[in-house]
Order: C-alpha cells, then structure tokens, then sequence
C-alpha cells in the first residue's frame, strides 16, 4: 500500500547543494520475499529528477502493524499515535463518508449479460445506472440492471470486512462475494446473498478475508415486472482489517471531531454546532437566526413559521369530561417568529367533549379509561358488567376513538441518513382518528406499533387445529401529493418483519383485513413515508394517513365489547364454561358440546348452533376434528347408467409447472413457476415456494427452520424465477412467492363452484367423453387488488398418452395462468386422470374349436380411457364339438331322410294306380250302357279278381304329375256324377 510523501528535512552533500528533499521522493516497502522479510525503499515523486536518494533499508516484518490509533511514520519505521482531528483503525481502513464515490471504488452496470460502457447510448439501456453517494451512506439503483460496486484491497494477512445495510424489498436481489485476483470466487463468500432486514433498521454483514488480493462485490439486480419500483440497497460505513499497515491518519469528516490524540473514531458534532474536515472541535451556530442537526458540516438560517412546523394534540380527559386542544411546534424548532410573513402559534386550550371510552374499557368516573376487569364486558359508554349465565366475554381489542395512545401501543420516526426525527412521536391521536405526524423530514419513517402478547380463539373451540385464531382489521385512508407509500408489516415471535401489504399515493377510506392462524406473539407496524427521495425539508408536511379503527379478535389479555355463547359444564345451566371436543358446537337448547355431522367443518367466527357447521363442498371430507375439508382423491360419478370411480392418489405429491419465459420492459428473462398439491394430506397443504433459494434446496430450508420466513406452505403457491444466464448469476433465482390457493373448496364435473367458473372455450376440448373432474380452491388473504382473495381452479383430464405425472399447462390466451391476477386457472392432463376400469371398458372374443376344446379371450375396448381398476380375465378354455363330426351327422341324417322319402313314394304310386283303374272301368261301364250303371254289389276289388292287372292309358303322366294328381284331387270341383244301382234284387 502505497504511503503519501512525508515532511523531511533537505539533505545537503558536501559541496552543500540540495540532493533531495521532503517533496521530491517517499517512502515505499518492498513485496514481501520468501522469508517473509521486505526493505524500506525511497521513491521518487512523479514529475521529479532527483539524485542521491536515501539507501534502502530492512523494513518492519510483513505481518507488523500499529495499534488503533496509530499510524507508521515510515521514515524512523515506528508507530505514532494519530494527532487531533484525525483517527487510524491501526490495521485497517474505514469508509464513512458518502459525499462521493471515495478512491479505490468503482461502478459497473450490466445488462443482459453485456458489460455496459460510457459509450453505450442505448436509451433503454444501463449506462445511467450506479451506485449513488448519498452522504452517510452510498445507494443501490433502483432499476432492472446488475450494478456491482467494487473495491479491491490487497491483504498482507487475514482479516474481515463489515459493513452495515439497508435491504427491505424483495424485488431486488443483494449480494455480497469476494474474488481473488484470478476472478475466481472464494469460498467465504458460499452464503452470499443477504438476509433482509426490518423497515428503517440497519443490519450488519461480515465476512472473513484471506491474505493476498481480495476484489470486493456489491451487486444489486432490480426485478421489475409491471409492479412499483424497488427500494434501493443502501450501504455504509465499510470497515476492511487486515490491512498490514497504515502510513497516515484519516482525518474526521466533516460533521464530527477528535479532540484527543490516538483516536481510532471520531465523535459526531451535537445540534446547532457544526465543523469541517479534520475538525479538532465542533463550532456553535447563532441560536438566534441559524440552526443545524447532528453531525452537520454548516449552519443554517432559520425560516419564518408556517403551518408546516406545528401540529395540534388532545389532552387526556379530565374529570369533567373534557379534552383540551393543544398546539405545539414541531421539535426541533428550526422556524423564527419574529420574521415578516411568520405565523404565530395558535392559542391552545379550547375545550372539547372527550370521545367515550373505546369498547372493553370504562373510566368508572374517572378522567382515564381502565380495562374492564375479566369476566365483564362494555361498550366504552356504560359500566362494566358480568357476561350472563352461559356466555363468555368476547375478548379483543377495538379501538375507535383516538384521545389517548392506547397502552399496547408505540409510534416512533427514524430516518435511514439522519438521526433528525429520533425522538419525535411518529403519529399523533386526533379524536375519531389517529394519523400520522410531521416527523424531521419529508423522508422520514412514521411507525406505529401494536403489540399482541398471543391469539387464542373462544373457550369452546380450543381444540380446533390448523384453522383461523383471529383477525387484524384496520380502516384508513391516505392523503398524498407526492410517492407517499403506507407499510403494514407483521413481526411474529420478534423474529424477523415482514411486509404484508402496501398502499401507495392517494387512497380512499377502506378496510383491511389480515387472518392469524397461529398462536404467537405478533408486533403490528404501520410505517409511513411521504418520499423515498432523499430530501432534508418539509414540503410534503400535509401529506398523511388516517386510521380511523384497529380491531383485533380472540386477543390474548384482550377486553371485551360484548359476550358470546359458551358451553356449561353438566352441573347446571349456570355453572362455568367449558372447552368442547374439537370439532364439536354448542347445541342452542341444552348449551352442551354436540358434535359436527360427518363431512362437515366447524366455523371459528360461529360456534352457536348447528349452523355453525358448515358442509364441505362437492367431493370432499372433513377431517376428524372437523377443522377443515379436504379431498381424499378418490372422486365417484355417474354418467348414463354408468358409474366412474377416479384416484388421483399418484397425483396427490406436489406437480410442478414452468411458465414462460417472460420478460420485463427491459428484457430480463423470467418465469412463473407453480407448485400444486393437488390433495394435500388431510387438509394439510404439501406446495412449497420459496424466496432466494440459490444453492439450499427446499428440504434443507424446511428441516433448519419450521418458521421460515421465505418459505410458503400451501395447495398452489407461485414464484418468480430468475435464470442464472438472465442475469449471469450462478445459480438460478427464485422470489416474490405467494399463495394462490390455502383452502380446499371442492372437487366436481362441473365447471362452477363459488363464482369460480372455467369458460369453455379456456381450454382445447376434450377428444374423449371421459367428463374432466375439477379441483376448486381459494385463498383466504385478501389484497389491495384481489379484495375477495384469489382462488384457483385445476381441470384434470384423462389423458392415456401422458403417463405418470403427466403435463400441466395454463390457458393459452392467459399465459401467466390467470387473466385478472385474481384467479387461476390450470390443464393437468394424465393417463393417472382417467376412471377406473370397469366390466364396460373390455369385450370378449371367442377363438375357433381346435380338438374339441375353445379359447376365450378379453381385451381392452380401444382407444383405451381407463387405469388401474379391475384387471382383465383371465382367457377362459372350454370344451366343444368339432366340425366333422357334425358333418357325417348331417350326411347320416340326410341320407335316411332321402331313402324315407323313396319309400313312402313308392307307397303312395302304387294305392292310387289301384283307384284309378277301378275308377277308370266303371266309367267305362257306364257310358257303353247309355248311362246306366251297371248292378254291382261293391267297387272293391272282388274275390279272385287279380289286384295287381295292369291299365293301359292313353295319355300316360310322369310321376311328378300323379303326386301332383293325387295331392289335389280333393280340391277339384269337376268330378262326373254317377248315379249307382244296386245289383241285387229289389227286395233286398
């Protein structure tokens, strides 16, 4: 490190000529050798030509250094203690002063992996991005491009940087990491990325440093993606040890002085003094015309007064019940009177009618209100009295009226660069309100404090797990001309805070409402600045915030309003209450614990009756405390006299979906990236997202802490993610998490559920007529966008050329997954989607008979639109007669079926050949004896007559022709008629 030229006294030679002298040359050491020794050498000044230099030297050892306090005087090689005005860390240097970027720091901005140079004129580019001197402390950018503060300091043994920081938005990203001079990364710097710290509070990071070259990183990435801008990183007081030696003593900054010699800090000027650079002692203002706060450089005129520099308070109530107005200057004063155009303090005293008590609390005739004692209750007006026989008090906190700061509660200011409002009271009561204060500087934090010991819900539902505790509900509104933005943050168990929500600019009277499901202890913040630009005046004064009501319910060490239903014990009715069974509400008759009906919940804000418990939605099972509902995956619909059975339990673990990329107005490259449990496990919710996740995994975050504040449990939850080429960091980037979805509301065919609704043309139609089942949730936090909260809808749908987990994909025409950031919507198709197999989702085919046996086989109707279920039959094999054998049976049959036939021809011929002679030869006989007939006794045949004589005819028929002859002679209508006589004698 080199050392500044030192005063020496000229050197003469022998002829008595100047050699050399204090302005000519300094002192410098050698690099350290092998041994770990080095030598004293003289330099020459730059723009010098001098001879006769002093000879080199052995220097001090490479490890030597002065104490705090002390510099080494190079020219003897000794340690001095520092001199007045002045201060020395010893072996280490300190950077404390913001006016301007000191030496040894520089700037580089870089934007989509392009170093961004003073010649690159790109409009929309990073050339105008830095970090910004502001004072006390240097500042990040605040938009999306990489800007890395850099200081590189070489180490001749091990040592640490510390410096202090500001880092309160999430939507920039802040890391700290040391290089070598290599460019490589050391491997102190493993945990890199710092930890968020609380609004207006400083935090603190340090990391060890090696010996040799050590390049300092402070890099700041904004991500800005259609939201508000980001608060910047703000960094000061940057303390380097190590450093082998120190040649000089830095001299106090303005604002401060050391009176002492040996100082290794310097003290800051008190108000209306002030000092310069290297200050021995601090120099007074005139009190009468200037004035200056801490740690100032120079005075300043008082201005005349004006309205800006007072405010207005109430007196606590008196015994007569009066309040008194009462105007007071805002301290510090800085204003002057007895200026023209100057106002004058209004008079104080007017009386006023003091507000009632708040509820739950009596002043019982009193000029203060105390809080009823356990057991009572009031409404601020009246006394406090017991809750009646079978009631408990409703215990909590509202207040309303404002003339007193209630006792659980604190306001304060701070300021990020100047301690100018420490001291002042951040908000002031005014009646029907309370609001916030005029504070030191337009840039100030305002914060109000409430402090909450624990929430416990009502004596009758203390069993109830995993549901609603209470709720925080607040009425405001703000008045701004400027950025003016309004925090409200929550601390749990005084961990760490976070921001819930934020308003910005002018806003309306409007109520909001925070849900507590656990049982901790919380501290409330409402913090308020008019401007994040750096700004020492008062121009924004009048801008305020207004909270006209904080309610708080189920409070632990709350008061009560009111009286609420309980259980009794068996004893009688008038006996005490009593806890009921999880799950369980007070029935109205009887005042005892009755147990939900099954498949219902029970209602924390209702445990009076049995409407207080409420049926699960379509689909869904409550569980066995009655807590929640949940689905167990398994869903069951009839269609057309068919019933289909799904189970979505293989897709029960968490599906996870990547969307995008998108991209910001300047072309960072981001995704959405989603986490769906689809059923939890009984009512608990499986998705995890988390915030800055770079080299920890998920299951190393949850098993380190069970009260991660980065980490957020639930049934769909979505982050952010920042590619690791977007931005060229080394691992890809993961934040601004949130919960879509935290409460299961039901699972059905249809495509409505509690206003949910999923439009049909959202997604391509279904090629099967397998009906898509649908999964509904919602959350239950509201915001300043989504007022009812948001709620997301999960169309599962059967899908048998996606296997296994299958493939989620959002609505086409909302590429983010949702079209109003309210709702959500999701495509989950898989083949684990589809119904369980059923007997009407295979037929059978019946295989030919082979040796008198048959196969029967069974296989899937195609295309296939079923899993799992029942499994095929087994082929089935039966007996069976073969084909020839009924072949010669049928030969058989036909056969003497033909010979049959022959036979009875042949029968039939030969009776009517007979008839027909006989009948031909009585024709014959008759028509020879001029129609008479001849005597005959009979037409048979007689005795001795020949039966088998032949007839000859003259028109001989086929055969065909006489059956045919024979089968209609009944029929035909023109037979002769003959009159027959007998041949016998007349008297026979």
């Amino acid at each position: 490190m080199s050392g500044e030229p030192l005063e020496l006294k000229d050197h003469f030679d022998d002829t008595g000529s100047a050699i050399s002298n204090y302005k000519d040359y300094h002192f410098e050491y050698t690099e350290c050798d092998s041994s770990g020794s080095r030598w004293r050498v003289a330099i020459p000044n730059s723009a010098v030509d001098c001879s006769g230099l002093p000879d080199p030297v052995r220097g001090k050892e490479c490890t030597f250094s002065c104490a705090s306090g002390e510099y080494l005087e190079m020219k003897n090689q000794v340690c001095s203690k520092c001199g007045e005005g002045t201060y020395s860390l010893g072996s280490g240097i300190k950077f404390d002063e913001w006016d301007e970027l000191p030496a040894g720091f520089s700037n580089i901005a870089t934007f989509m992996d392009t170093v961004v140079g003073p010649s690159d004129s790109r409009p929309d580019g990073c050339n105008n991005s830095s970090w910004i001197p502001r004072g006390n402390y240097i500042e990040s950018n605040r938009d999306d491009c990489t800007v890395s503060l850099i200081y590189a300091v070489h180490l001749k043994k091990s040592g640490y940087v510390f410096f202090e920081y500001q880092y309160v938005d999430n939507n920039i990203f802040f890391e700290f990491f040391i290089q070598n001079d290599q460019c490589q990364e050391m491997d102190t710097t493993a945990d890199k990325w710092v930890k968020l710290t609380d609004n207006g509070e400083w935090g603190s990071h340090s990391v060890m440093l090696k010996s040799g070259t050590n390049i300092l990183y402070w890099r700041t990435t904004g991500i800005l993606m259609g939201s508000k801008a980001v608060k910047p990183v703000l960094v000061k007081n940057i303390t380097i040890e190590g450093v082998a030696y120190t040649s000089e003593c830095f001299p106090c900054k303005p604002g401060t002085f050391s009176d002492k010699p040996g100082s290794f800090v310097c003290q800051v000027c008190p108000r209306n003094t002030y000092s310069e650079k290297g200050a021995k002692e601090c120099i007074k203002c005139d009190e009468d015309s200037q004035f200056s706060e801490e740690g100032s450089s120079e005075c300043t005129e008082r201005p005349p007064c004006t309205t800006k520099d007072y405010f207005q308070i109430h007196t606590p109530c008196d015994e007569e019940g009066k309040t008194q107005i009462m105007y007071k200057w805002i301290e510090p004063k800085i204003c002057r009177e007895d200026l023209t155009d100057a106002i004058r303090l209004p008079p104080s005293g007017e009386k006023k009618d003091c507000p009632p008590c708040n509820p739950g609390f009596y002043n019982n005739g009193s000029s203060s209100c105390h809080p009823c004692p356990p057991g009572t209750f009031s409404d601020g007006t009246k006394e406090c009295r017991p809750c009646p026989a079978g009631t408990e008090p409703a215990l909590g906190f509202e207040y309303k009226w404002w003339n007193v700061l209630p006792g659980n509660m604190k306001t304060s200011c701070f300021n990020v660069g100047n301690s100018k409002c420490d001291g002042m009271n951040g908000w002031e009561v005014a009646g029907d309100h309370i609001q916030s204060g005029a504070g030191g500087s337009d840039n100030d934090y305002l914060i109000l404090n409430l402090h909450i010991p624990g929430f416990k819900p009502p004596t009758s539902v203390t069993g109830a797990m995993g549901t609603e505790l209470g709720r925080i509900t607040f009425v405001f509104e703000t008045l701004c001309s400027a950025d003016c933005v309004l925090y409200f943050m929550v601390d749990i168990n005084r961990k760490s805070t976070n921001v819930v929500e934020s308003w910005g600019g002018t806003k309306e009277k409007q109520a909001y409402t925070h849900i507590i499901f656990k049982n901790a202890t919380f501290t409330f913040t409402w913090a308020f600045q008019r401007t994040n630009q750096g700004q020492d005046n008062r121009r924004f004064v009048n801008d305020l915030v207004k909270i006209y009501s904080v309610t708080a319910t189920n409070a632990v060490d709350g008061v009560a309003s009111s009286c609420r239903a309980c259980a009794l014990g068996s004893e009688q009715s008038g006996s005490s209450c009593v806890p009921c069974p999880p799950g369980h509400y007070i029935e109205k008759e009887t005042n005892q614990c009755k147990e939900c009906p099954p498949d219902t919940y029970l209602s924390i804000h209702q445990v009076y009756g049995k409407e207080a418990c409420v049926p699960c939605g379509p689909g869904s099972r409550s569980t066995q405390d009655h807590s929640v509902c949940y689905s167990d995956c398994f869903f069951y619909h009839e269609k057309e006299n068919q019933s289909l059975r799904y189970d979505f339990s293989t897709l029960s673990s968490v599906g996870s979906l990547m969307n995008g990329p998108s991209f910001t107005s300047k072309g960072t490259k981001y995704f959405h990236f989603f986490n769906i449990s689809l059923c939890g496990h009984e009512g608990k919710k499986m998705a995890l997202c988390t915030n800055n996740i770079t080299d920890f995994t998920v299951k190393e975050m949850v098993a380190g802490s069970d009260d991660y504040t980065n980490l957020v449990g639930a049934f769909v939850c979505q982050s952010t993610i920042i590619p690791s080429e977007s931005k060229g960091f080394r691992a890809a980037l993961s934040s601004q998490s949130i919960i879509l979805a935290d409460t299961f509301l039901g699972v059905t065919v249809e495509t409505t559920l509690q206003n949910i609704n999923i439009k049909e043309d959202m997604f391509p139609v279904s090629p099967s007529q397998i009906p898509d089942v649908h999964f509904f949730y919602k959350s239950s936090t509201t915001t300043t966008s989504c007022v009812n909260g948001r709620s997301t809808a999960v169309k599962m749908r059967c899908n048998p050329t996606k296997p296994g987990a299958g493939v989620i994909s959002v609505p086409s025409k909302c590429p983010a997954g949702t079209c109003d950031g309210c709702t959500f919507y999701f495509l989950w198709e898989s083949a684990e989607a589809c119904p369980l197999c059923t007997e009407h989702d295979f037929h059978e085919i019946e295989g030919a008979c082979k040796r008198g046996f048959q196969e029967t086989l069974y296989v899937w109707n195609e295309p296939k639109w079923c899993i799992k279920g029942i499994s095929l039959p087994e082929k089935k094999l039966s007996t069976c007669e073969t084909v020839d054998f009924w072949l010669k049976v049928g030969a058989g049959v036909g056969a003497f079926t033909a010979v049959l036939l022959v036979a009875l021809t042949c029968y039939f011929w030969k009776k009517n050949q007979k008839l027909e002679y006989k009948y031909s030869k009585l024709v014959m006989t008759t028509n020879s004896k001029e129609c008479e007939l001849p005597a005959a006794d009979s037409c048979a045949i007689m005795e001795g007559e020949d039966n088998e004589e032949e007839v000859v005819y003259s028109n001989k028929q086929s055969l065909l022709r006489k059956l045919k002859s024979l089968a209609t002679k009944e029929k035909e209508d023109h037979f002769e008629s003959v009159q027959l006589k007998s041949s016998r004698a007349p008297n026979i």
